[in-house]
């Protein structure tokens, strides 16, 4: 009898030993959903990007909007990111509060991005420049009205497909898509996108941020579920008047063709509010669908790359910090006031370019009256892994370096455009070079900074947090 107990605890043994073996290396206790609604705009809905109408002509490539819902079986939360320019704050808070119905998703745990695409429809918001853009359309009007309900679709469908899943990381190194904008000049003045081969130019002022960082689920089964692919660069490539998703769309149909059709990608843009795809050293002409699509498939190249080095992640407890912060609008004189009303009504007829963005700008810092801009500083984690950053605004990449420098996270994903306000936010030193960025930030110099502290203090919160608790792994 004690021989035979012997056997049957060498068999127990080893069939737990099979069944540890069998199961997903890495497997963690998360559950996700995805989901892709599509957010194609009527046709002579006007374009965003530019200071000018452009009605659109037809569709190039379909928009959407993406989610992504994790649940740790404590916290839940969604990701979505939308092809448009843009989000104003108060289609945000909208689709929040149908998320949270529908869903039970707390608002506050709801990330909502944009990924900057010049080729999508405008989203009115309470910026002077929208009448200018969109003139009024009620086609935008009606467009911004439903586009809540678009994104709260994407996430209860999401939510509707939670099913367990391993989450996995890992990042790569492109340095040849995305160049600073902005450059010393051999005149003594600061150039703004100065043109292909321009003699007078020195040198770029910064440097780019070239890391690609891709975050892949699959389920049980391994079957692919998302890939997160978050990189700085400025979305506005394909031009013309179809609308279009730019080079994500390259992106996810390259990734579509390796990982399948079911596996949605998400493309989340990160800090590049003075990057671009323009590489001045150049003369080929770099403005075409052809472009966007050489674009997409250089980054998905790094993607392909990442993923034969993914690294899972050691805990999935899911946890989510949000703070609303106050920024100050940015300054204007009496004077300053006047001229930009004077060019405000006349639509910039007889205004210099940079004229036209200034007085926008003064007009909308005006009507606030003083009133700060609440935003959103936003933080996702998984474990001490993963982190994801959401800031509003077009965040220069000084800023967001200095995020994932500090950062105690092993992945740190910077998120811009995120949660409802759009404009330029450069870091300190840009504000003495002025230029473009600067001349058309709403907010007063020291924002960016002010958002860089907030989210590296909720960061480390978390980091502690998921350090207390987090189970200290067997010898090996």
């Amino acid at each position: 009898m004690a021989s035979i107990h012997r056997f049957s605890i060498i068999v127990f043994v080893g069939l737990i030993a099979l069944a540890v073996g069998m199961a997903p290396a890495g497997a963690v206790d998360i559950r996700l959903g995805t989901a892709a609604v599509k957010i194609n705009p009527p046709n002579g809905t006007p374009l965003a990007g530019y200071y000018g109408a452009r009605g659109s002509q037809g569709v190039l490539d379909d928009i959407f909007a993406k989610a992504a819902v994790f649940d740790d079986g404590k916290t839940k939360a969604a990701i979505v990111v939308c092809d448009l320019i843009g989000i104003p704050r108060t289609p945000v808070l909208e689709a929040r509060q149908l998320i949270e119905a529908k869903t039970g998703i707390p608002a506050a745990n709801v990330m909502i991005s944009a990924t900057h695409t010049h080729t999508g429809p405008m989203v009115v918001g309470d910026t002077a420049i929208d009448d200018l853009v969109a003139e009024g359309s009620k086609l935008n009007q009606d467009y911004t009205a439903q586009l809540p309900n678009w994104i709260a679709q994407a996430v209860e469908e999401a939510a509707g497909r939670l099913a367990a899943a391993r989450v996995s990381y890992g990042r790569e190194n492109e340095p040849n898509l995305s160049f600073i904008r902005r450059f010393w000049m051999k005149d003594g003045t600061i150039g703004w996108n100065p043109g292909k081969l321009n003699p007078n130019i020195i040198r770029p002022i910064g440097v780019i941020d070239p890391q690609v960082n891709v975050v892949y689920a699959e389920s049980a089964d391994k079957k692919p579920l998302l890939t997160c692919v978050n990189f700085a660069n400025h979305l506005d490539t394909t031009g013309g008047m179809l609308i279009s998703a730019d080079y994500p769309c390259a992106l996810a149909r390259s990734l579509a063709e390796h990982k399948g059709p079911e596996m949605l990608t998400i493309f989340a843009n990160g800090a590049c509010g003075n990057i671009n795809h323009v590489d001045v050293t150049s003369g080929v002409p770099q403005g075409s669908p052809a472009e966007a699509k050489r674009i997409g498939m250089v980054l998905a190249a790094s993607v392909l790359k990442a993923y034969l080095h993914l690294t899972d992640v050691e805990d999935a407890t899911l946890r989510v910090r949000r703070e609303v912060v106050e920024l100050a609008p940015a300054k204007f004189t009496d004077e300053e006031l006047r001229i930009a009303r004077d060019i405000v009504a006349k639509r910039g007829k007889g205004a210099s370019f940079l004229e036209q963005v200034k007085a926008y700008r003064v007009v909308d810092d005006a009507a606030r009256d003083g009133k700060p801009f609440d935003v959103d500083v936003q933080i996702f984690s998984l474990g001490r892994d993963i982190a994801w950053v959401a800031l509003p605004g077009e965040v220069f990449v000084e800023l967001g370096l200095s995020i994932k420098a500090a950062s105690p996270f092993r992945q740190t994903n910077v998120i811009e455009l995120a949660n409802g306000r759009s404009g330029y936010l450069p870091n300190h030193s840009a504000f003495s070079e002025g230029q473009y960025e600067v001349v058309s930030t709403r907010y007063a110099e020291g924002s960016g900074e002010q958002l860089v502290s907030a989210a590296l203090r909720l960061m480390y919160e978390l980091h502690r947090e998921a350090t207390a608790t987090q189970t200290p792994a067997a010898p090996k």
